[in-house]
């Protein structure tokens, strides 16, 4: 019936709108998670039956799309700050902020985007808005089931305003003839990011570029951001350093989601949206690339703007006598974005993709909905969901015992029936579910739901309500009944987000603390070792998009000072470069094997591979009948099942960790390990060729992959599943705070939680203590005395 309920709704929009160039889609499966927010998936049960039934979403059309017409490259600005942007479900809304100069706040004219949704949407009950700092600059239904349909909004003049603009797309979504739960997974639109861009009037577009433009690079049709770094005499060893800082600095001041970094010793053939050239070096190198040096570039040092005279495109030059001068002006961009050592930060960096910065949680806090950039609403379908950020610091350790509350404030009417529920997701996993039971509508003061923080992790941590709405409406499902606009629900902004204090001690290693705030090499005034053995154009590049994006999330510069050698390295290293060109002890160190440096991304690894594959193959057969383990792998899948245990969390000591070989699907690993004496955290980052270990910095540092980074290893390749993480075996904890009993006390209450055997050993040892303990004052102060 559905097949034929779908042929028949294509066929009649097919006739009353215009024709298009049809493409074809794809009812097999699920689409992929959305790089800047929650993917559609099927809601998980409540928390005691995790299973729930799949969904068969509508996959939205691929293939390339066409560029739009009527706009120069110099009259507009990609605004996307990713490769897709999807609004999923009966209520979406996705907010991202973008920098403005002065001349372009003032020449902002039009908002164009592109954008094509599922079939099952009904044209007549859904509506797309959009919003330029919080105000609606227009809004129409949602219409382009087939090929992409362009809109163009106007924007009221002295809206948009130099420096930080806040965009936001919402979307509300009602299915054409299905009134289920399980039928709102069907509905999305998606915003096309090379169809959505800011359209400037040209004639107000005059004034030449200064450092300012730096924070306006923006990004290009796929979401990105791109530096070209073109120094002539790249191959000199003094210039690495420079560089590097140079580097950092260009990333922090943009603070981009996907940013890539660039070398090489020639201008640019052509120039692009979301890119910005440097050219870098002193007057006497770059007299044989530029026809035309800066006024008193010979003199001292000196940075300005300039013309490519290939592209006509300007360019940012860093010039001077000599190389001291040229690192005195790195210096000078970097000092507004660096931080003292002795001044913390209250927010994380996020409001480029989030919309705003996301407040940083160090311990016990309380935050109303309204700080966290939610509003209150009213609904009227069958599944609400809405979200907000919250960070948590790199030496967070609470995820087995730590407790996070929300308070909610919240309505809903009479119509809605017992069996609704009420969800909380952490980083999307189910994190609790509150049901409801009252029938007659209820409201909603303050109302507790406890989770536990076993999904958080350093960094920011996105945590989503969904109430999931059941009526008899819903049940009978008349004509009309998806239309309704009738609230069911309402969310206040009241609510609050409650943490209380957790442990707090570090732990190493751990690519999440890496990955979500930089540790531990951005720790205030201290530096870390750099060793890349070759400075060719690619390992640089890789090098530098790497601390370009630890230095982001560390919101300071990371410090590094190159060696020569894994020897002269004492404290916290970063190692860069071909697996063949890492030095042998920072390998063991990391776990890597040393045989990875011979075969990885070779035709022996993939016959050694075939060979390995056919052997597991077969010990598996020979194991799997084995009696005597059935039993064990019963109470395995029981204890996993009824308790959330482990039988590797039963023991003592954890386990020997084995040495890793790469598969040769992977494309670029980054490891975290222990130095050889003790005192600090050594991280790599290889690949097998130089060319994959470029391409693979840039893909494993795009947001969507960089916050999935976890455990010790985290690889990025090709194949069904091409992220993979490697979970921690051996945890070694680094102290960060002061000495406090109550803080000693948090970390003894969760590492005894994650250490069950030796807890349930401690509680039979001091059982066994009181009982002796009773026995000797009953002995002297019982009834027989």
């Amino acid at each position: 019936m559905r097949a034929v309920l779908a042929a028949a709704l294509i066929a009649s929009s097919t006739l009353s709108a215009p024709l298009y160039a049809q493409q074809p889609f794809d009812m097999s499966g699920e689409r992929s998670p959305d790089a800047t927010g929650a993917p559609p998936q099927p809601p998980p049960a409540p928390a005691e039956s995790p299973e729930a039934p799949p969904a068969a979403p509508e996959a939205s059309p691929g293939g390339p799309l066409p560029q739009p017409a009527g706009a120069t490259t110099g009259q507009r600005m990609f605004v996307i700050p990713s490769d897709r942007l999807s609004l999923a479900g009966e209520t979406a809304n996705r907010e991202w902020t973008v920098y403005l100069t002065p001349e372009q706040a003032e020449a902002a004219s039009k908002l164009n985007f592109g954008y094509r949704n599922s079939i099952y949407v009904a044209p007549e009950a859904s509506t797309l808005s959009v919003f330029v700092n919080d105000t609606l600059i227009g809004e129409g239904p949602i219409q382009s089931p087939g090929d992409v349909s362009d809109k163009s909004f106007e924007i009221p003049y002295g809206l948009m305003r130099p420096g930080t603009n806040k965009i936001g797309f919402r979307a509300a979504q009602r299915h054409r003839t299905d009134c289920t739960v399980q039928s709102t997974y069907e509905l999305w639109s998606d915003v096309v990011p090379e169809r959505t861009f800011l359209e400037f009037d040209a004639a107000k577009m005059t004034a030449q570029p200064t450092l300012d433009d730096i924070r306006a690079v923006g990004v290009n049709a796929l979401g990105q951001t791109r530096f070209n770094i073109v120094v002539p005499k790249l191959e000199q060893s003094a210039t690495m350093t420079p560089l590097l800082r140079l580097s950092q600095a260009l990333g922090m001041l943009a603070a981009m989601p996907n940013q890539v970094f660039e070398f090489s010793t020639g201008l640019p053939a052509k120039a692009e949206a979301g890119e910005l050239t440097v050219v870098v070096g002193t007057a006497a190198e770059l007299e044989v690339i530029l026809p035309r040096l800066p006024d008193g570039a010979r003199s001292g040092g000196i940075a300005a703007f300039m013309e490519n005279p290939a592209t006509g495109a300007p360019i940012l030059v860093l010039t001077g006598p000599s190389w001291q001068s040229v690192e005195s002006v790195v210096d000078n961009i970097l000092a507004p974005v660096d931080r003292p050592p002795d001044v913390t930060r209250a927010v994380l960096a996020t409001q480029r993709w989030t919309g705003m910065n996301t407040p940083l949680l160090t311990g016990s806090a309380r935050l109303p909905f309204s700080a966290l950039g939610l509003k209150s609403a009213e609904f009227s379908g069958r599944r609400f969901r809405t979200g907000f950020h919250v960070g948590i610091p790199s030496d967070f350790y609470g995820d087995a015992y730590g407790e996070a509350r929300i308070l909610l404030d919240a309505a809903y009417s009479r119509d809605v029936l017992p069996g609704s529920h009420i969800d909380v997701y952490v980083n999307g996993s189910i994190a609790s579910t509150v049901p409801i039971t009252r029938a007659g509508g209820d409201v909603l003061r303050h109302h507790p739901i406890r989770f536990t923080m076993r999904h958080f992790r350093p960094g920011a941590n996105l945590i989503e309500i969904e109430a999931v709405l059941q009526t008899r409406a819903d049940q009978i499902c008349s004509p009309g009944t998806t239309a309704s606009n009738e609230p069911r629900f309402a969310l206040f902004d009241t609510s609050e987000f409650r943490v209380g204090d957790f442990a707090r001690i570090a732990q190493l290693p751990n690519l999440a603390a890496v990955a979500g705030t930089g540790f531990p090499y951005g720790r205030g005034g201290e530096t870390v070792d750099l060793i890349v053995e070759r400075t060719d154009n690619q390992t640089l590049s890789a090098t530098a998009t790497l601390l370009s994006q630890l230095s982001v999330m560390a919101g300071r510069p990371i410090r590094t000072v190159p060696k020569a050698s894994a020897a002269a390295t004492g404290g916290n290293a970063i190692f860069v470069g071909q697996i063949s060109q890492i030095p042998p002890v920072a390998l063991a160190q990391t776990h890597l094997s040393e045989e990875a440096a011979k075969i990885w991304g070779t035709s022996a690894q993939s016959a050694s591979a075939d060979a390995n594959t056919d052997m597991l193959d077969e010990w598996r057969q020979k194991t799997s009948s084995s009696s005597w383990q059935k039993p064990f792998a019963a109470v395995s899948e029981w204890l996993d099942r009824t308790f959330d245990i482990s039988l590797g969390s039963l023991r003592f000591r954890p386990g020997e960790e084995a040495m890793f070989v790469p598969p040769d699907t992977a494309n670029v690993v980054m490891a975290q390990g222990i130095g050889p004496s003790g005192g600090g955290a050594w991280l790599v980052l290889t690949a097998p060729t130089p060319e994959k270990l470029q391409s693979g910095a840039a893909t494993l540092t795009r947001n969507a992959n960089w916050e999935r980074l976890s455990g010790s290893l985290t690889l990025f390749g090709i194949g069904d599943t091409p992220m993979e993480s490697r979970p921690v075996t051996r945890v070694d904890f680094l102290p960060t705070q002061p000495f406090s009993f109550w803080n000693y006390r948090l970390i003894a209450a969760n590492w005894l939680s994650t250490n069950i055997l030796s807890y349930a050993v401690l509680l039979a040892c001091l059982s066994v203590l009181l009982g002796l303990v009773t026995f000797s004052l009953l002995g002297r102060f019982g009834k027989g005395r």
